[in-house]
């Protein structure tokens, strides 16, 4: 299954899962390299920024266009 997540730029995020849209929305902040999540369920998740690129559990969120997703 693949799962895009959009980060917004109002520090909210939305998640589409397969073909469910906003199937995960919560909100997200970022401190230095670190970046924690917390959906609107209250699921807590965190997750590290390396090189411009948020690396959040076991997934790594390139941008929309990146040629590093398609490897």
């Amino acid at each position: 299954m693949v799962a895009i997540e959009e980060l917004l730029p109002n520090g909210r995020y939305d998640e589409a899962r397969g073909n469910r849209q906003s199937a995960c929305t919560g909100c997200y902040t970022v401190t230095g390299n670190h970046i924690d999540y917390v959906d609107d369920l209250g699921f807590i998740a965190t997750g590290d920024i390396r090189d411009g690129v948020p690396f959040h559990e076991h997934r790594v969120h390139y941008r929309e266009g990146d040629e590093r997703a398609r490897q």
